[in-house]
């Protein structure tokens, strides 16, 4: 089959471990000893860098490594007219962490694009380099904007209707969407960690207590998806990442796809999944048995959080098993590692050399099973 365009055999979820030069930047403006252009200026010459390793290490789909965030998901939704971020400090939990929340305190807004400038350095950088590879953006699932605090983090005042919150979320995500299309973006994945969420029983539980509809809230959520990315041109792919948590090298959810697979694969009209199959928490392959033909997988089987190589032959072997059930085999497969290498501004426990000798294997890997051409 014709892979979406933006996808590839070898494929990553966007985060790359943040160099030292950003770290250094982003800390002397938080002590006020420097000011938000010079961090831009750092962080310029650490994306042109990192686009630079990401092709010379054999990828094609080629991020800013999120060198402009402390975190996925904070750094652009806090953009959005009507939502403030409280609790500075994130939550250590026993597997993971949990970030500052989000607070909806008046009616959304998209007052400028949020990526496109990011996207248009990317995109130069990668000319720069010789081209010939897709310029990914990442941005996180309108879902976060709801799910942790629920009804009681979004004003009453301003959505006394949930549904008119769910139009206006569409909405504004629509609006960013069109300014990257124009800008010349072809390819933008959306990372949701709350569609995963839902298949971790504590989870949940948390989101019964909330007084969530289990039943409804995963269709819900894709109703909601579906319509941010309704109005799309034809040639603009999505794809979704479902995140588990992924701070310092911890997790933070697990559980098998089950819970919401038919959801996932039958409803939700995005055109490829990145799965995280790392381990025994994400559960078998069986929910793939949903997956429609014209869609693939990027099975995340490969671990970012380790700083050890993954086993080539039992990652193959992993990659086999599952294209037992996956409806059009290893042609609806891609392969990546679970996450990011640094989903927040921390990263995982791993150095650079190991990250790329990580990505290294992935190619070796994905090469052997589909052939030079990572993009057929």
């Amino acid at each position: 089959m014709v892979l979406p365009t933006g996808v590839y055999r070898a494929d990553h979820v966007g985060s790359f471990l943040r160099p030292k030069s950003v770290l250094d930047a982003r800390e002397a403006v938080a002590n006020d000893t420097s000011n938000l252009e010079e961090l831009r200026k750092a962080e310029d010459k650490a994306v042109a860098d990192v686009a630079s390793k990401e092709i010379a290490n054999g990828l094609r789909s080629i991020t800013d490594g999120e060198f402009r965030r402390a975190y996925f998901h904070l750094d652009f939704l806090q953009h959005l007219a009507g939502i403030e971020i409280r609790g500075q400090t994130g939550l250590i939990r026993p597997h993971g962490f949990s970030p500052p929340v989000l607070a909806v305190t008046g009616k959304l807004g998209h007052p400028k694009s949020i990526q496109v400038d990011d996207f248009k350095f990317l995109e130069q950088a990668i000319k720069d380099n010789g081209g010939g590879a897709t310029t990914k953006v990442c941005i996180p699932s309108p879902t976060m904007v709801h799910f942790r605090g629920g009804r009681a983090s979004i004003d009453i005042e301003a959505y006394p209707d949930l549904d008119e919150f769910f139009e206006d979320l569409a909405r504004v995500y629509q609006e960013e969407l069109d300014s990257l299309y124009q800008a010349g973006a072809r390819f933008v994945q959306l990372d949701d960690t709350n569609l995963a969420y839902l298949c971790d029983p504590d989870m949940r539980k948390a989101a019964e207590d909330r007084n969530e509809d289990l039943a409804t809230l995963p269709k819900k959520y894709a109703e909601l998806i579906n319509a941010a990315i309704s109005k799309r041109p034809k040639d603009l792919k999505i794809g979704i990442h479902l995140c588990r948590g992924n701070y310092r090298s911890k997790w933070f959810a697990s559980g098998g796809y089950e819970p919401v697979a038919e959801v996932l694969f039958k409803e939700l009209n995005v055109d490829a999944y990145f799965l995280e199959y790392d381990d025994a928490r994400s559960g078998d392959f069986k929910p793939l048995r949903h997956l429609p033909e014209h869609k693939v997988v990027v099975l995340g089987v490969m671990s970012s959080k380790k700083n050890t190589l993954d086993d080539k032959a039992e990652i193959i072997e992993r990659l086999k098993q599952a294209a037992e059930i996956a409806p059009k085999g290893l042609d609806q497969l891609c392969l990546s590692h679970q996450c990011g290498f640094s989903s927040t501004v921390e990263g995982n426990e791993l150095t650079e050399d190991e990250q790329w000798a990580k990505v290294r294997l992935e190619v070796e890997i994905a090469k052997e099973l589909w052939g030079e051409d990572l993009s057929k």
